[in-house]
C-alpha cells in the first residue's frame, strides 16, 4: 500500500492507462505545460509528449467536439474540464453527439470518451462557479455518470472510465485533490454501476456521494456516540444507479436519508426517493428524508454560503426526525 493525494490518484489513472493503450490522449486547457489547473496531469506531458498532453484555447465547444470526431476514428481521449461549469459552454457535443452516437449510427460508432474535472462547490467561488450537475448529465441517456469520494475509488472507478466504450462523465472535486488515502500499488480497476456500504449500520440508511459524504461520516460518529446506528452508502456512481444496495439496506434499517451537494429539484435524491418508495415501501417506517443545498444560485458570501451547504448537523437533524427522535 502507498498513501497518495487525490490529484495523484487522478494521474496515476491517466498515466497507467495511456502507456498501456496508445489510442489514450488528454486534452485540455492548462493540462500540458502547467502540469494541469490542480496538478492532476503532473509530469505527463514530460512522459507523452505533446501529441497526447494537449493544451487547448478556452473553447470547450471546440475540443468537445474534436474528442467526438476523434473518438469515433478509434481514439480514446480524455477531456479535461477546468471546473463542470465550463462544461456548459460545449454542452452540446456531450448531450447531442457523445451521448448519442452510437444509437443514432445504428451501432456502427462508438464514442469512448472521458470527460472529467471538478463538480459543486469549492468555497467561495460564487454562483457560476459553484454547481453541480450530476443530475443533469445522469438525465440523458448514452451518458455514464461517476463522483467518487476518496482517492482509492478515484483511481479504479477512472481506470474503468477510460476503459468503457461509452462516454463517461468523471466528477471529481476541487476540494478533494488534496485528500490524502492509502491505494495499493500497481494497476487496479474498480466496476462501474456499484455503490459501496462505507460504514455498516442497522437503524438508517444514509445515501451520498462525491465531497458531500464526508458531512455523513461525520453524523455517523457523532450519532454512534448517542447509540444510533448509521449505515453510509456511497453511490460512487450515478449513472448506472445501483439501486440493489440501496434497497437491500432499506429494507435492513427501514429508513432513508439521501445526502447531496445539489439543488432540491430534479434532484439524484427525488430519483432514489421515487424508486425506493416504489420498490420498498412496505419496508419504510418513516417518510424518506433528503438534504440538499438550499434552492438558490451559491451565494459569495461566507456567512451565507455555510447556510446555503448541507452539513452533518443536517445529516443528524433529519436521522432523528425519520427514527422519532425529538
Amino acid at each position: 500500500m502507498k498513501t497518495v493525494q487525490f490529484r495523484e490518484a487522478i494521474c496515476e489513472a491517466m498515466s497507467e492507462e495511456m502507456r498501456r493503450d496508445e489510442s489514450i490522449y488528454l486534452m485540455g486547457e492548462e493540462v500540458a505545460e502547467y502540469n494541469g489547473a490542480y496538478k492532476a496531469s503532473k509530469g505527463m506531458l514530460d512522459e507523452f509528449g505533446e501529441k497526447r498532453v494537449i493544451d487547448t484555447p478556452i473553447a470547450e465547444l471546440g475540443f468537445g467536439g474534436i474528442a467526438v470526431g476523434s473518438a469515433m476514428n478509434g481514439n480514446r481521449p480524455i477531456v479535461e474540464y477546468m471546473t463542470f461549469n465550463f462544461s456548459l459552454v460545449g454542452i452540446d457535443q456531450i448531450i447531442n453527439n457523445a451521448a448519442k452516437i452510437r444509437q443514432m449510427s445504428g451501432g456502427q460508432f462508438n464514442c469512448p470518451i472521458v470527460f472529467r474535472g471538478p463538480t459543486a462547490s469549492a468555497g467561495q467561488l460564487a454562483a457560476t462557479h459553484s454547481q453541480a450537475f450530476e443530475s443533469w448529465y445522469a438525465n440523458c441517456p448514452g451518458l455514464k455518470v461517476i463522483v467518487p469520494s476518496n482517492p482509492y475509488d478515484a483511481k479504479g472507478l477512472l481506470k474503468a472510465a477510460i476503459r468503457d466504450d461509452d462516454p463517461v462523465i468523471f466528477m471529481e472535486s476541487e476540494q478533494m485533490y488534496g485528500d490524502k488515502m492509502e491505494i495499493p500499488e500497481g494497476e487496479y480497476v474498480l466496476p462501474i454501476g456499484v455503490a459501496e456500504i462505507k460504514k455498516e449500520g442497522t437503524d438508517v440508511t444514509v445515501v451520498s456521494f462525491g465531497k458531500i459524504i464526508k458531512e455523513a461520516y461525520k453524523a455517523a460518529d457523532q450519532l454512534a456516540e448517542e447509540g444510533i446506528s448509521v449505515e453510509v452508502i456511497d453511490l460512487r456512481t450515478v449513472r448506472p444507479m445501483d439501486h440493489k444496495t440501496i434497497l437491500e439496506s432499506v429494507k435492513k434499517t427501514n429508513r432513508l436519508v439521501i445526502l447531496e451537494e445539489a439543488w432540491p429539484f430534479g434532484s439524484v435524491s427525488s430519483e432514489i426517493t421515487f424508486r425506493v418508495q416504489d420498490e420498498a415501501f412496505d419496508h419504510l417506517d418513516a417518510p424518506i428524508k433528503r438534504i440538499t443545498t438550499a434552492d438558490t444560485p451559491a451565494p459569495y458570501s461566507p456567512v451565507l454560503l455555510e447556510k446555503w451547504l448541507p452539513n452533518s448537523g443536517d445529516v443528524i437533524q433529519a436521522v432523528k426526525e425519520v427514527m422519532y427522535i425529538k
